[in-house]
C-alpha cells in the first residue's frame, strides 16, 4: 500500500459527511423495510417435497395425472390410536363415534375409518387435509380432537405425509429466531476477542444484519413474483451464509481501514484507500461465491435451482453492504471505532519497510508460521497433501443416498412415533401409497401385475369417486377414467419412506413398463427415490462447472494460469478431506443411517466458493507485495499481515455455519459439520501452510505465464529494483 499523506489536507464537506450520510441513511431504510418481512418469508415458503422435483421426474409427472382424478389438493393425514390390548367391542364403538368429531373439523373430504388392525390392538383413519389449508394448524386440531376423544390408556398419533409435513415445520420453526441469534452471538463474542473493541464489533454486526434485511426484502419479491421456490433449508442457509460473508468481508475491510490509519491521520483519506485496497479482492470472492452459487441452476433438482438465486442475493447484499455502509460508518466515526484500542500513526520510516527475506516487521504466530514456511517449504507441503489425502479416504464411507424422511426429524416427533405404530399393526405403507397411472385398456392387466409385485401389500382401482373397486357385492365396477388413464393405489409393505420402500418401487416400475410402456408410478416413494436419484446426477453435472467458472476467475484476479490451478486443486483436495472426516464422525460418532443426497453438492459448493475466498484474501496480497518486493518476500509478507484477519473469518464463518446445528434437521446438522469443519481445516492448513509453502518452494514461477512469473523480472533478484537476492534456503529450490 502506498504511504498517504498525514492528513494536512482538507477533504470536501460532501465526501467527509454527506456521502456516508447518505449511505447510512438509504441501508437504514433497507433494514427498516426488510426486517419486518422477515416474519413473512412463510408466506411464500413450502416445505412439499414434490414442489421441488424436476418437471420432468416420473413422479412428477403421475402427480400431475393424480391431480385430475381429485376434486381436490388434498394431504393425507393418518391417525393412528393403538393399545397394548386388542381393542373390545364397546372400544371400537368409540372409536367410530370419532369419525364424525373428524369430520366436523371440515379440513377436507370425507374421513376413512376407522379400520381395525388384524391383530385387534389398533385403528386407523384417513383424514384429508387441504393443501390450501395450513397443514401444521390442521394436523394439531386433529392431534387435540384425537388425543380427547380416544378410548382412556390408549396412544394416538397422527403421521403421514400431512403429520410429518407438519412436524417438519415445526423443526424449522427455529431458524426464524433461535438460528440467527446464536449465529450473531458467536459472531459478536469472536469480534470482541479479535478487536478488543466494544463499537467496531457492533458495526461489524450492525453491517451483516443490515445485508440479512436486504436479501430477505430481495428473497421475498422473488418468491413473491414466483421466480423462486423457497423452502425452509434455503431460509436458513441465507441466513448464515449472509452474517457469515458479510462479516468476513468486514474483516478484511477493517484491516486495510486500520492500516491505512497508521499512514495517515485524515479519516476519510483512509477509508478511501482501504476502499481501494479490499475492493478487488472483496469483488472477486463475492463474484467467486455468487457464480458458483448460481451453477447451481444447472440443476435438475428444483429445490437446488431455488437456493442457487437465493443464496447468490444473500451475498450480492453481503458485497454491497461491506463496500458502502462499512466505509460510512467507518467515515463517520474515524479512529473512535477502535476504541480504547486506536491505531497509532506510524513515523514515515516505518510506514512501508523494506524486505529482505519478508519477515521483517513481523512477530509472534505468523513470524514462526513464515519462518517455518521459508526454512522447509517442501516438506510442510508435502506433509499437508499427505494429510489431506489420509483424511480424504474416509469419503468412500459416506452414505448420501439419502434417508427415511423419519429420520429426517432429530426432535421428538408425533409423527415418526406414528410411522412406527403403523409398521406395528398394518402394512406399514399404508396412507402413503404408490401411485399408478396406466393405460386403460391394459388397466386389468397393470393392476394383476402390481398385486403380484414384491413389495407390495395390496391394490385397487380407483373408481368414480376417489371410491375403490374391491370386488365386493355393491362396489363399484367401472372404474375411473380420466383421458384414457386409470389410476391404480398400491400399499406398500415398508414404510413409505424407507428404503425398502424406494426398491419396491424400482421393481414395481420395471414390472409395470413390460405391460404397459407408458404406466407412471408415482407417489411419496417415488418422490423420494426421483430427488435422489437427480441429486446425484446434479454432482457430476456442477462440480465441473463450479470448478471452471473458479478457475476462471483466479486467472482474471491474479494474471497467471499455474496460481489459480494449484488453488482449485488446493480447494478440491480440502473439500475431499472435510467429507471423508464428516463421513467418519455421521457414522460412528454420531450413529446417522446416511445422509441426504444432496449433501455433497451443498458441502461442494460452499466449501469450494469459501474456500477459495480466503485464498483469495491471501494470494491477492501476496501479489500486491510481490510486485513491490519480490515473490519469495512477498509470500511472507502477505503471510504475515493477512494470517489473523484470514483466520478471524474463518473462525467466524465457521461458528455462523456451525450455529446450523441448533435446528433438528439432520440435513442442516450434517451441512453445519461439514461446512464448519472444511472451513477451519482450510483456515488453519490449507491457506496457512499448504498455499504459502507451494507457492514458496515454486518460487517466481508461481505466477506463469505472466511477467511477474519470469525469474529475471522478480524483484528479489534484481538488485537494481532496490530488492536484495534471497538467500538459497534449505528446500527452497530454485525453479
Amino acid at each position: 500500500m502506498k504511504a498517504t499523506s498525514t492528513g494536512t489536507e482538507r477533504v470536501p464537506f460532501w465526501l467527509r459527511w454527506l456521502v456516508p450520510v447518505i449511505l447510512v441513511l438509504t441501508w437504514l431504510a433497507l433494514a427498516g423495510v426488510g426486517g419486518p418481512t422477515f416474519g413473512r418469508l412463510e408466506e411464500v415458503s413450502s416445505n412439499d417435497q414434490a414442489s421441488f422435483l424436476p418437471a420432468g421426474a416420473e413422479a412428477t409427472e403421475a402427480q400431475d395425472w393424480q391431480s385430475r382424478f381429485r376434486d381436490s389438493d388434498e394431504v393425507p393425514g393418518v391417525i393412528v390410536i393403538e393399545s397394548s390390548e386388542a381393542f373390545t367391542p364397546a372400544q371400537l364403538g368409540e372409536a367410530a363415534g370419532l369419525r364424525a368429531e373428524l369430520e366436523e373439523l371440515k379440513l377436507g373430504s370425507a374421513v376413512i375409518g376407522p379400520i381395525p388392525s388384524k391383530d385387534g390392538k389398533a385403528v386407523q383413519f384417513i383424514a384429508p387435509i387441504d393443501s390450501s389449508a395450513e397443514v401444521k394448524e390442521a394436523v394439531q386440531e386433529l392431534r387435540d380432537t384425537v388425543a380427547g376423544a380416544a378410548p382412556e390408556g390408549m396412544q394416538t398419533f397422527v403421521t403421514g405425509p400431512a403429520g410429518l409435513a407438519a412436524d417438519l415445520t415445526a423443526a424449522f420453526a427455529g431458524i426464524d429466531g433461535i438460528l440467527l441469534l446464536v449465529a450473531l452471538a458467536a459472531v459478536f463474542v469472536i469480534l470482541l476477542v479479535v478487536y478488543r473493541s466494544l463499537l467496531l464489533p457492533i458495526m461489524v454486526l450492525l453491517t451483516s444484519v443490515f445485508a440479512l434485511c436486504a436479501a430477505i426484502l430481495l428473497v421475498f419479491g422473488m418468491a413473491k413474483a414466483g421466480w423462486i421456490q423457497l423452502n425452509g433449508q434455503s431460509q436458513g442457509i441465507l441466513s448464515i451464509l449472509v452474517i457469515g460473508a458479510a462479516t468476513d468481508y468486514a474483516l478484511l475491510y477493517v484491516a486495510r481501514f486500520r492500516e491505512a490509519l497508521t499512514h495517515t491521520t485524515n479519516r476519510t483519506a483512509a477509508v478511501l484507500t482501504a476502499w481501494k485496497a479490499s475492493f478487488e479482492p472483496i469483488l472477486a470472492s463475492g463474484a467467486t461465491v455468487i457464480i458458483a452459487l448460481l451453477c447451481l441452476l444447472f440443476s435438475d433438482l428444483n429445490s437446488n435451482k431455488a437456493l442457487g438465486p437465493v443464496a447468490a442475493a444473500g451475498i450480492l447484499c453481503s458485497l454491497f453492504a461491506a463496500l458502502t455502509l462499512l466505509p460510512a460508518l467507518m467515515a463517520l466515526l474515524g479512529r473512535a471505532a477502535f476504541w480504547p484500542f486506536r491505531p497509532k500513526l506510524l513515523p514515515a520510516d516505518q510506514r512501508e519497510p523494506e524486505l529482505v527475506t519478508g519477515l521483517e516487521g513481523q512477530k509472534g504466530l505468523w513470524r514462526a508460521t513464515g519462518s517455518l514456511v521459508s526454512r522447509h517449504p517442501r516438506t510442510v507441503w508435502v506433509a499437508s497433501v499427505l494429510l489431506l489425502v489420509v483424511a480424504s479416504a474416509g469419503v468412500l464411507q459416506l452414505k448420501a443416498n439419502g434417508v427415511p424422511q423419519t429420520d429426517v426429524i432429530l426432535a421428538a416427533s408425533n409423527a415418526v412415533d406414528g410411522q412406527d405404530a403403523l409398521a406395528r399393526h398394518f402394512d406399514a405403507g399404508s396412507g402413503s401409497p404408490a401411485v399408478v397411472v396406466a393405460d386403460r385398456g391394459k388397466a386389468q392387466e397393470v393392476l394383476d401385475t402390481v398385486k403380484a409385485a414384491d413389495g407390495v401389500g395390496e391394490a385397487y382401482l380407483l373408481a368414480q369417486g376417489s371410491v375403490p373397486i374391491t370386488g365386493a357385492p355393491g362396489a363399484p365396477s367401472a372404474p375411473d377414467v380420466r383421458d384414457g388413464k386409470v389410476l391404480i393405489n398400491a400399499t406398500l409393505n415398508s414404510a413409505a419412506d424407507s428404503l425398502e420402500a424406494e426398491e419396491a418401487v424400482k421393481a414395481l416400475r420395471a414390472d409395470v413398463k413390460a405391460v404397459d410402456p407408458e404406466a407412471l408410478v408415482g407417489g411419496v416413494t417415488a418422490t423420494a427415490l426421483d430427488t435422489n436419484t437427480t441429486a446425484q446426477r446434479d454432482l457430476v453435472i456442477i462440480i465441473p462447472v463450479v470448478l471452471v467458472v473458479i478457475l476462471f476467475i483466479l486467472m482474471l484476479l491474479l494474471r497467471s494460469i499455474l496460481a489459480p490451478v494449484l488453488l482449485v486443486l488446493s480447494v478440491v483436495l480440502s473439500y475431499a478431506a472435510a467429507m471423508g472426516v464428516s463421513a467418519f464422525v455421521f457414522n460412528n460418532i454420531l450413529g446417522f443411517p446416511g445422509a441426504d443426497a444432496t449433501v455433497p453438492l451443498f458441502g461442494f459448493v460452499f466449501l469450494v466458493a469459501l474456500g477459495v475466498d480466503y485464498n483469495i484474501f491471501l494470494m491477492s496480497r501476496v501479489r500486491e507485495e510481490s510486485l513491490k518486493h519480490g515473490t519469495r518476500p512477498g509470500i511472507l509478507r502477505g503471510l504475515g499481515v493477512t494470517g489473523g484477519v484470514i483466520t478471524s473469518a474463518g473462525v467466524v464463518l465457521a461458528a455462523t455455519f456451525a450455529a446450523l446445528g441448533v435446528i433438528p434437521i439432520m440435513f442442516l446438522v450434517q451441512l453445519a459439520f461439514i461446512v464448519a469443519f472444511g472451513v477451519l481445516l482450510d483456515t488453519v492448513l490449507v491457506r496457512s501452510l499448504l498455499v504459502p509453502a507451494l507457492a514458496y518452494d515454486i518460487g517466481p514461477r508461481i505466477w506463469w505465464p505472466g511477467k511477474l512469473g519470469r525469474p529475471e523480472l522478480d524483484a528479489s533478484v534484481r538488485p537494481e529494483t532496490g530488492g536484495t537476492p534471497e538467500p538459497v534456503v534449505e528446500g527452497a529450490g530454485r525453479r
